[in-house]
Order: C-alpha cells, then sequence, then structure tokens
C-alpha cells in the first residue's frame, strides 16, 4: 500500500492537449467550477464560494463526480502557499507595528481560514479536472490489505 489511503494513480499519457482544444483553461474551469465533460457551472453543489462539496453528477451530461476522488491532495497543496503568505504578511505587520501578541492571533487565524476556504474550492475543482482530462484513476488490481 501506497500513500495514506493506498490510492496510486495511474496516468494515461497518450491523450494528448488536442483532445482538449477549445476547452476552457484549466484555471478558468477550476475557478468557475465547470464540469470537465460539458463545461456547464455544476461541479459544486451549490454557487456560494464558501461551499466545498462536490455535487453527486452534472444536471446537463450526467457525468458522475462522486467516481471521481481528489481526497486530501487540495489541503495537501494548499498548506505550504498559504502558511507562506500569512507568515510573510504577519512579520511584514510586526516590523511595520509592534502589536502585542493577542492581536496578530486576532488578525491571522480568521485571515488564516478565509484564505483557505476561498482556495480550497478552486484546488479541488483543478485536481478533479485534471483527473479527468489525464484519465486519472486507481491504479489496476491492488487491493489494500
Amino acid at each position: 500500500m501506497c500513500g495514506a489511503a493506498g490510492a496510486r494513480r495511474s496516468i494515461d499519457l497518450t491523450r494528448s492537449n488536442q483532445d482538449f482544444e477549445g476547452q476552457p483553461g484549466l484555471a478558468k474551469a477550476a475557478l468557475f467550477g465547470l464540469c470537465p465533460r460539458c463545461h456547464a457551472r455544476s461541479l459544486f453543489q451549490s454557487n456560494n464560494i464558501l461551499s466545498v462539496p462536490f455535487a453527486d453528477h452534472c444536471p446537463v451530461c450526467g457525468f458522475d463526480f462522486s467516481a471521481s476522488n481528489v481526497g486530501d491532495g487540495p489541503a495537501a497543496l494548499l498548506m505550504i502557499p498559504v502558511a507562506a503568505i500569512i507568515i510573510a504578511l504577519a512579520l511584514w505587520l510586526h516590523n511595520v507595528v509592534t502589536l502585542p501578541f493577542w492581536v496578530h492571533v486576532v488578525i491571522w487565524v480568521p485571515a488564516t481560514t478565509l484564505l483557505t476556504l476561498a482556495s480550497i474550492r478552486v484546488v479541488k475543482a483543478a485536481l478533479l479536472i485534471l483527473e479527468y482530462r489525464r484519465s486519472a484513476g486507481e491504479a489496476g488490481g491492488h487491493q489494500p490489505k
């Protein structure tokens, strides 16, 4: 078993970028929560920016989003950049204005939470779209013991 859940991925490298000509770019598709198959705005259960769960399926083309599982990937990809941004801003603010520790807690805990919630939706969508575009799936025949 490899990784936290033993979810090894296989990637079909035979698909070229020509297969996706005319489709929206990854950034646009992830930002707007577009279905990887039909490009409808249906990837998430709600259009609310803080709504993170995927919809069960696309109401337009019927693509089953539950078959794709991005797992802990978005959280793992966000930890370092979010921490770097928050730490850099906190150090900058501390050098500009010396504030008591409790003020830093009041500022940076909510800022970290908001930055993470605002970006996790986009990262989840990007990983699902990449999984679809690269035909990634569970590695063949490996059963957890």
